[in-house]
């Protein structure tokens, strides 16, 4: 049931997002996560508190499933000071170190160097820590992907590699930029590997509870290729980009809508005698109450301060 709810929580809020970002009042562009939200959820609720992650730049799902708080997400993505970063990163740079969240990221692949480090950090203070690392098969292509496997697995650090294969790399397939199978670039490590299906939350989890237990042993990085797909577009205003044109059949779009994480989890709950209708109601409505949270506390909240942008790089830059 707490799977459920976390996933449900990451759909609405990506809901919502869309919605506004439709209706033209979202400051920004968003990325959303709708449709991989069984990846997110199956890896973070096996984590601990202390534990750390990686983001991307399609990160509000990562930062959910680890337990980030909704109203400051939403006030964050608005521009608002109360947010996680005072409004001054907005939808690509959620990030709560108290959660153990590092850190969405704009530049694909940048989270890979990040968690290596972080899990070096761990390693040398020999505080128990795992960090996940969440990336796409985009950036898999990325020559840091392959330097961050080599030293992982040399230094043996206590690190788990989840590749969201979403089968685009923008508004690009994956089989046109992406030679051969992601997985066997770990597995040339010798890196303990799986290929889950992403859309199985219970798959997910479970591969994830046999890799945190690997890594957080000692023996090394581990890596999870998780298939699944983006429902949404790369970005919310796509069509105005694209300009009339097209990458992908809304025959794809719809295949892959009939094996929705949430609905088929929600159907394995019913059938199993685990959860009633009503069980699924309360929780939705549970859900709704915390996303109409989030957006009441957004609009309430004041605008982000515009003195900050001479702290933020350079301290005490005021002219």
């Amino acid at each position: 049931m707490a799977l459920y709810e976390r996933m449900l929580l990451i759909r609405r809020m990506e809901e919502k997002l869309s919605i506004d970002s439709a209706a033209g009042v979202l400051p920004g562009a968003v990325h959303l996560y709708i449709g991989q939200e069984a990846v997110a959820t199956g890896v973070c609720m096996q984590l601990e508190a202390k534990d750390w992650i990686t983001s991307t730049h399609r990160g509000h799902g990562h930062y959910l499933a680890k337990g980030g708080d909704p109203n400051s997400m939403m006030a964050e993505i608005w521009g608002k000071r109360t947010g996680i970063c005072k409004g001054m990163g907005g939808s690509m740079h959620v990030a709560d170190l108290s959660k153990g969240i590092l850190g969405a990221n704009g530049i694909v692949g940048a989270g890979l160097a990040i968690a290596n480090g972080a899990a070096f950090g761990a390693q040398l203070r020999g505080d128990g820590r795992v960090v996940v690392c969440f990336f796409g098969d985009g950036a898999s292509n990325q020559g840091v992907f392959m330097e961050c496997l080599n030293v992982s697995t040399l230094w043996k650090l206590p690190i788990l590699f989840v590749c969201e294969h979403n089968q685009f790399s923008e508004f690009t397939r994956a089989e046109q930029v992406t030679a051969g199978q992601i997985v066997d670039r770990a597995r040339a490590f010798g890196i303990h590997t799986a290929v889950v299906d992403g859309n199985d939350v219970a798959a997910v989890w479970q591969a994830t509870g046999e890799a945190i237990a690997v890594a957080r042993s000692g023996a090394g990085p581990c890596f999870i290729e998780a298939q699944t797909y983006r429902i949404q577009g790369h970005m919310e205003f796509e069509k105005e980009l694209l300009a009339g044109g097209k990458y992908r059949e809304l025959e794809e779009i719809a295949s892959w809508r009939a094996r929705d994480p949430i609905e088929r989890w929600a159907r394995s709950l019913l059938g199993s005698g685990v959860a009633s209708q009503g069980k699924l109601d309360e929780v939705e409505a549970r859900v709704l109450r915390a996303v109409n949270d989030a957006v009441a506390f957004s609009h309430a909240s004041a605008p982000a301060d515009p003195e900050l942008v001479f702290d933020l790089m350079f301290a005490g830059q005021t002219p």
